[in-house]
């Protein structure tokens, strides 16, 4: 083990004196911790391990391009396995950005002499300083372009620059002291280095942390058909008014009904509280930082009251215990906390610190929260209807897990507060761009900052943006997988066998449970879905970052929606050569894959096809771009409050099936060959002629049910183009087929189209076809088979287009029905024996797609038979 970890050792600052001018630094050693066997999973990928007799600490990374805050530790035993867990939530929270998940932490081994609070926190700032020169001593910087080693250092790696960090606990006000190290050191990333100093987002003057959660909890209540804006909705929560999440997330609508809350030091109740008086006290509250302690209590509902936590017994009024449902006159702090969580609410909402909730499965020793042991409740027994998890650690997986199982409705902590490290990353990669600008004589410091501060807001709507996007997603998939609970089986199997995920590390359910909960008519819970939304981008960004997929020109342009709108396409796309170009892109596709088309769609794909990520990704791209889906896309999200989300996530699953046909129909044809901006050039013509035209073309049951959907989205008060759009979306499909039959028989548009949808109701193929996508599959080689019936369909249905119109220019079925009567009789005899079958059976459709085959094979123009 010993020989183990020396050759696991990357690097030392052992052979280099410290530098009094740019700071003293302790001995550091990198190690790779992917060769040392004895460490706990995950593992990161490396570890810098700084010790002292005055400090020692841990930063912990879990890939080159990494972020997460460093915090100053009161763990001095453990401070390592403190730090670990850390950095596996924040791999998983850092899905949505560039950077994978890093996490660091350091303690004072020595304490003052001075026992006063300034002395304390001037030690801290002291380790502080020990600590970031000693991570910094063991990290390259970058000079003119060129990767820069540490002086007297031998590098086992390879060259690995960037290094940012961000605030943690206990250090929220020492990115200026950071990033001061870094300009003294010349290191290149200056003060990108730790984001949210003087010249930073300012996280709790934006509020966005709240902001982003409180996204969150909107989407919650639009599904349960409660607008949180306009109605009044009643609330407990913990922590006060003077803290960042708690303080902004209470204002963020005026239409709260705070019953009650606790922090620290007191509990808040108000039985029955006035939305309007209530909001405005929270808000004095909060602009002067102050307690629970400091609340005009005259705004209070008769029988509430602020209370200390110190006291032996809190005095219940009529209309608290009314509320609380419980008899006793007086309960001890605890108890009434206890109460409180399990009070009958629509919104609980953690802004504090302190873990609250557990499965009944879990022992308090589980949840490593000594000090809220007396207040902890299991999550079944939480009264409210949503949890929002505006602070971390409110809840355990479990518990959440539970609570969701029960009927409540909550995500994870770190999707939900996903808004802060989103934002932090934002700053950095703004920052090192702005940088660049500087550096070449473009705009001065002064220019850089004003620029830079100006973006707030537009850097906020990406925040939040992203955000929507993935609780959107969540919501998604959990409908989707409640009926393909099978397919998503296979998605959680297949991540295991890949190595992608632990499920005993992030408490995944096994097959077994899956298959209980679907007797019961349930599936996976928005946490455990919000687990595997998080792996399914990163593990898709990591095969992209492997590839050539940054080549083409669609993809390449996702990097400018990063960025705020006043940098797309200036300064010479500029955009274009920031130095995590790759990264960001990366980023987006990854994202957009999973928010846009779910967990299972890229296995899918691969299980379908063969193809590599990469080339799905570059199929996937094409149809985003040649059927507008951004647009539409955003156009059915601007509905928000106008049609029911159940509606709204319909036509998602409308565009969602246009996209995965046609990503399948061009990797089935293309494979590695795909161009994506060839493909929209080539196919978009046809794909906005049946558009614009559906209500011409389509025929019979397919046109009544055009118009029918069509007629539902007006109602609903859908505008008429995205109406058209999902009404026709099932039939926009076939412009793959259609543009390439127009090619091969040198027809015009229109007349190939309609010659296609006539002789798709003339010969029931459409029928047939919704017979195919109706089909009931148990397995995966069924589910398989189904879209093999689809494909074989779909060609001979072009095949009979071009040769109808080989025989007919105009088309005329009947004339050519009466040449090839035998072969259209056996074909007509097969649909009505399906028709009759009461019990369809799989073997029946490859029967019926072997006559249609016939018919095409002896309908086919002698010219095209020698040819």
């Amino acid at each position: 083990q010993y020989l183990q970890l020396m050759r696991a050792t990357l690097r030392t600052n052992f052979f280099l004196q410290s530098d009094l001018a740019i700071g003293e630094h302790c001995l550091s050693f990198k190690f790779d911790c992917r060769t040392i066997d004895e460490l706990p999973k995950p593992k990161p990928r490396y570890e810098i391990f700084v010790f002292d007799k005055r400090v020692q600490g841990v930063h912990l990374r879990g890939g080159k391009v990494a972020r997460g805050g460093l915090r100053w530790s009161d763990r001095n035993e453990d401070f390592r396995t403190e730090v670990l867990g850390l950095v596996k939530a924040q791999q998983v929270k850092n899905a949505v950005i560039v950077p994978m998940g890093a996490k660091g932490g350091f303690v004072c081994t020595r304490e003052p002499s001075d026992n006063s609070r300034e002395a304390f926190i001037e030690n801290g700032k002291f380790c502080y300083r020990l600590f970031i020169n000693s991570l910094l001593s063991v990290t390259d910087n970058l000079q003119d372009g060129e990767v820069i080693a540490p002086e007297k250092t031998v590098c086992w790696d390879e060259h690995d620059p960037y290094f940012v960090v961000a605030a943690d606990k206990g250090t929220a006000t020492f990115s200026d002291i950071a990033n001061d190290i870094s300009a003294r050191r010349g290191f290149w990333l200056g003060d990108a280095f730790a984001s949210g100093g003087s010249i930073g987002y300012d996280h709790k003057a934006m509020g966005i942390t709240a902001r982003g959660a409180w996204v969150a909890v909107q989407r919650h209540f639009r599904e349960l058909g409660i607008d949180v804006q306009s109605e009044p909705f009643t609330a407990v929560a913990v922590g006060d008014m003077a803290g960042d999440v708690f303080g902004n997330g209470m204002l963020c609508s005026d239409q709260i009904k705070l019953k009650a809350a606790f922090n620290h030091a007191h509990i808040f109740l108000d039985p029955k509280p006035d939305p309007a008086s209530s909001f405005e006290e929270r808000k004095r509250l909060f602009e002067q930082v102050a307690g629970w302690d400091s609340y005009d209590q005259s705004l209070i509902s008769e029988g509430g009251g602020i209370f200390s936590r110190q006291s032996k017994s809190i005095p219940l009024s009529p209309q608290v215990k009314s509320w609380l449902g419980v008899e006793d006159d007086s309960l001890p702090p605890n108890r009434l906390i206890k109460a409180i969580l399990q009070a009958e609410v629509d919104l609980l909402w953690n802004g504090g610190i302190g873990t609250y909730i557990k499965a009944a499965t879990e022992s308090h020793a589980d949840v490593g929260d000594r000090a809220n042991n007396e207040l902890r409740v299991d999550g079944a027994s939480l009264g409210a209807r949503v949890f929002g998890e505006g602070g971390n650690l409110g809840a355990t997986q479990l518990g959440r897990v539970e609570f969701c199982l029960a009927g409540g409705r909550c995500n994870t902590d770190f999707i939900d507060n996903a808004g802060g490290v989103d934002c932090s990353d934002h700053e950095v990669n703004i920052k090192i761009l702005l940088d660049e600008l500087v550096e070449q004589g473009v705009i001065d410091v002064a220019q850089r900052n004003e620029l830079f501060l100006d973006m707030t807001d537009e850097v906020a709507s990406l925040v939040l943006h992203n955000n929507y996007r993935q609780t959107q997603a969540i919501s998604m998939i959990e409908q989707e997988a409640r009926v393909r609970a099978l397919e998503y089986q296979r998605v959680l199997s297949d991540f295991e066998r890949r190595g992608i995920l632990d499920r005993a590390i992030e408490f995944m359910p096994g097959d077994e449970e899956l298959h209980d909960r679907k007797l019961q008519g349930k599936s996976l819970t928005r946490p455990e879905i919000s687990v595997l939304v998080s792996y399914a981008k990163l593990s898709i960004k990591s095969e992209l970052l492997k590839s050539d997929v940054f080549e083409d020109e669609l993809i390449a342009n996702l990097a400018e929606q990063a960025f705020p709108e006043r940098l797309r396409g200036s300064h010479d796309n500029i955009i274009s050569r920031h130095r995590l170009n790759r990264e960001i892109i990366a980023t987006q596709l990854a994202s957009g894959l999973v928010d846009f088309m779910g967990i299972a769609f890229v296995q899918r794909m691969q299980e379908a096809t063969g193809e590599s990520v990469c080339t799905i990704a570059k199929a996937y791209m094409a149809s985003v771009k040649l059927f507008h889906i951004d647009e539409r896309w955003s156009e059915i999200e601007a509905l928000d409050g106008v049609v029911s989300s159940e509606e709204q996530y319909k036509m998602f699953a409308h565009i969602v099936r246009l996209v995965r046909r046609s990503t399948r129909w061009l990797l089935r044809r293309c494979r590695s060959t795909i161009v994506p901006v060839d493909s929209v050039n080539r196919y978009i013509e046809t794909a906005e002629f049946i558009t614009a035209e559906a209500a011409n073309l389509l025929r019979g049951d397919q046109l009544a049910s055009y118009l029918a959907a069509r007629e539902k989205y007006a109602e609903l008060g859908v505008p008429g183009k995205l109406a058209n759009f999902v009404a026709a979306s099932r039939h926009i499909y076939n412009a793959f087929a259609l543009q390439r039959t127009v090619e091969e028989t040198g027809f015009d548009r229109a007349r190939v189209c309609t010659a296609y949808f006539e002789l798709g109701e003339s010969l029931k193929l459409n029928w047939f076809a919704d017979q195919i996508v109706s089909m009931s599959v148990e397995n995966y080689w069924q589910a398989l088979a189904r879209e093999s019936f689809r494909d074989e369909l779909e060609s001979q249905h072009a095949s009979l287009t071009a040769n109808l119109l080989a025989f007919s220019e105009t088309g005329d079925i009947a004339k050519w029905s009466s040449d090839f009567n035998s072969y259209i009789d056996r074909w007509s005899t097969m649909t009505s024996e399906i028709v009759a079958s009461q019990d369809m059976d799989i073997a029946m459709y490859p029967v019926a797609l072997r006559e249609l085959l016939d018919l095409a094979q002896a309908s086919e123009p002698k010219r095209l038979r020698s040819a």
